[in-house]
């Protein structure tokens, strides 16, 4: 079964994109879908075996990898309750955007790479899940973020595309490499790769250091932080989150894919997974809380001012990734798991529901041109206010359950660390702030009225509305006049049923996921469910300590929650133009959060300006001047030199060849007679 759950979405990939020409897009679909909607079958299957009955999980090796001297990987595939639950998720969200993407991409000639693309990345996830070591865990790390490269500049005609696929690319990479450089060093401390075998030997070495940039450094701190700058970039944590946000340029169904559900909650199960490791670096567990805890406050601020529906959400990714490393930071590593459950129901809800939005408005992407559209796309306005009622933390939601539980465990963890109490404090405001712009998020787009004169901004679009639109040199200020004339003629339209349908089904989980389940991943029945897949220390007694706490601190995410609605109600609702009123009374402030607290320009000056001069000095020094200027080129240019002043001497005159010949004769004269003179 496990094999069929790997394998199926890796089938797919090699029929869709080897065969798709040939087969056409209707078939890629159906193979493609198909294969995934069994995966997900099975997962919950397995869901069932292992994590809510008695299998205490399984490995079987499907051969060796590699045999380096006494180093030994095999490829198996590991199978406990931590990979049970992101089997579930990572399937499970992937057959419904592959059910989604059949309506969504309807008229994208280039579906079944389209399709070929999603079942690649899945299958990499899936490598990602189950590996049984930490060499696989990279092959599967590296997977997704090629495939998420292809995802995001799947349409590689559009320059912002391109670029954003680039970012995401490199950006990720300066994690992967921090990644990398943990790996090493845990092979260095523990000789082996194998998870069971570096979990058995880390209680050796609690207190060992080793000696780096002149000073000692506790071993297993320096390897969980390494570990965890792999964890940054692929979560889109502080510092290196960036690449997040431009990654919208791809289809919506890969940002409910990757960007909500799945790719960017690797960095959060790989804590999990190598809980043994963080477990005994009590300071990399508290770089973590604070780095959750900014990555928390910072995104929900960018987000109180994106226009962008696709960028709103993808902030609120970003922010809610934040609070599931404050609870692995805190030790409650089985809640930041659940929330990563729960969130990839509410989140891909959104993501599919601004999907039908955008198909409503004919690929209208600002909230700025929306307004009234609860009347034409009823359904659409349903899901997606249970998307948010789940995000912000409505009682009794999926969201309430898991969210409000981590800010419940930071308090609990704040009454012995403070980064724990920082975490508590950011992530109590994140919910005000989630909250108010979530409710922005609707009522701008589902309430008042739609603006006569569309709002003129330089922002991509989603799906093109023919494959002419994208051909190379296609005028984009057209593409936009293009869509603003479809949304003045044609009244928006409720998206079609198999599109719809993805919506009910994530909406189910969205608003009752909370409910059944929290019992097993953070209550009464936690050791039963997790059967040690998840490891935590004698002295780790958060989860029981998280209900100690006083009421009003249990209380205050709700609170929070409550003020952040009355206050978006106020403003986009029952007085409209408060808005910009602030806009313009604080305008710096608006500049600030609008444009990401400057993050994209810093770097730009810091990193990209001086490696494109150091590029050019290389290539137009280096490259140009000194190599090819002193190498081919140089020796091309004198024997060009010499073969001109060759040409000079035939000048074709018979007088001239004599006159050549005299002075000949008279040179080879004078030197024997100088020499008899000798």
């Amino acid at each position: 079964m496990i094999y069929a759950i790997v394998f199926l979405p890796l089938v797919g990939f090699l029929i869709a994109g080897a065969l798709g020409p040939w087969i056409g897009a209707r078939a890629s679909e159906f193979v493609t879908t198909s294969f995934l909607m069994i995966c997900a079958v099975l997962s919950w299957i397995v869901f069932f075996d292992v994590a809510l009955g008695h299998n205490h999980g399984y490995a079987p090796i499907i051969g060796n990898w590699m045999t380096v001297g006494d180093l030994k990987i095999d490829w198996a595939l590991r199978v406990d309750t931590l990979t049970a639950v992101m089997l579930v998720v990572v399937n499970t969200v992937s057959s419904l955007v592959h059910l989604y993407s059949v309506g969504y991409m309807h008229e994208d000639p280039d579906r079944p790479r389209f399709f070929a693309y999603l079942s690649l990345f899945t299958f990499a996830m899936l490598m990602l899940v189950t590996a049984d070591n930490l060499v696989q865990m990279f092959f599967g790390w590296e997977g997704v973020g090629l495939a998420s490269y292809l995802l995001i500049g799947f349409w590689y005609q559009k320059p912002s595309a391109n670029a954003a696929a680039i970012k995401a690319f490199v950006v990720n990479r300066v994690g992967d490499f921090g990644f990398a450089l943990g790996i090493f060093l845990v092979f260095q401390l523990t000789k082996s790769l194998g998870f069971e075998e570096v979990f058995a030997a880390v209680p050796g070495l609690a207190g060992k250091t080793i000696h780096v940039f002149g000073m000692d450094v506790d071993a297993l701190t320096m390897a969980a932080f390494l570990l965890f700058i792999g964890a940054m970039g692929k979560s889109a944590q502080f510092f290196l989150h960036t690449w997040l946000p431009d990654a919208m340029e791809g289809p919506t169904p890969v940002s409910a894919l990757i960007h909500a559900a799945t790719m960017v909650t690797a960095g959060v199960f790989m804590v999990a997974r190598l809980s043994p490791i963080f477990e005994h670096a009590p300071a990399a567990l508290e770089f973590v809380t604070i780095i959750g805890a900014v990555t928390a406050f910072f995104a929900a601020t960018v987000g109180l001012v994106q226009n962008d529906i696709k960028r709103v959400i993808a902030y609120s990714t970003c922010s809610q990734l934040g609070y599931m490393f404050v609870a692995e930071g805190v030790g409650a590593y089985s809640l930041g798991i659940f929330h990563l459950f729960t969130h990839a129901f509410f989140k891909a809800l959104l993501f599919l529901g601004a999907g039908s939005v955008i198909h409503a408005m004919h690929h209208e992407q600002d909230m700025r041109n929306m307004g009234g559209l609860r009347k034409d796309i009823p359904f659409t306005f349903a899901m997606m206010t249970i998307g948010t009622l789940a995000l912000t933390g409505f009682p009794f939601t999926s969201g309430y359950f898991s969210k409000d539980g981590i800010i419940e465990a930071a308090f609990a963890a704040g009454e012995h660390h403070t980064t724990a109490m920082i975490g508590f404090v950011a992530t109590v405001v994140a919910a005000g702030l989630t909250s108010y712009y979530s409710w922005r998020l609707v009522f701008m787009t589902f309430f008042g009225q739609r603006p006569a004169h569309p709002v003129a901004v330089n922002h991509s679009h989603d799906e093109p509305a023919s494959a002419d639109e994208h051909a190379p040199g296609h005028d984009d200020h057209a593409h936009d006049d293009h869509g603003h004339d479809d949304h003045g003629h044609h009244a928006p339209h409720e998206s079609p049923l198999v599109m719809l349908i993805p919506l009910a089904v994530l909406a189910v989980g969205a608003l009752a996921a909370g409910y059944v389940f929290e019992p097993d991943f953070a209550g009464h029945a936690y050791a039963e469910f997790w059967k040690g897949a998840i490891f935590t220390g004698e002295h780790n007694e958060i989860l029981h300590e998280m209900h100690a706490i006083p009421a009003w601190a249990g209380y205050a995410p709700t609170a929070m929650m409550v003020l952040g609605f009355l206050v978006s109600l106020y403003v986009y609702v029952l007085k409209p133009g408060t808005a910009q009123a602030l806009a313009r009374t604080f305008p710096r402030l608006y500049q600030f959060l609008l444009n990401k607290w400057y993050f994209d320009e810093l770097y730009d000056f810091l990193f990209v300006r001086p490696a494109f001069a150091l590029g050019r000095m290389f290539w137009k020094g280096g490259d140009g001047a000194i190599i090819d200027g002193l190498g081919p080129d140089g020796v091309a240019a004198r024997v060009a030199d010499g073969a001109r002043l060759a040409v000079r001497l035939q000048t074709g005159y018979v007088y001239h060849y004599a006159f050549a010949m005299l002075i000949g004769v008279a040179a080879v004269v004078t030197y024997f007679v100088a020499g008899g003179l000798r």
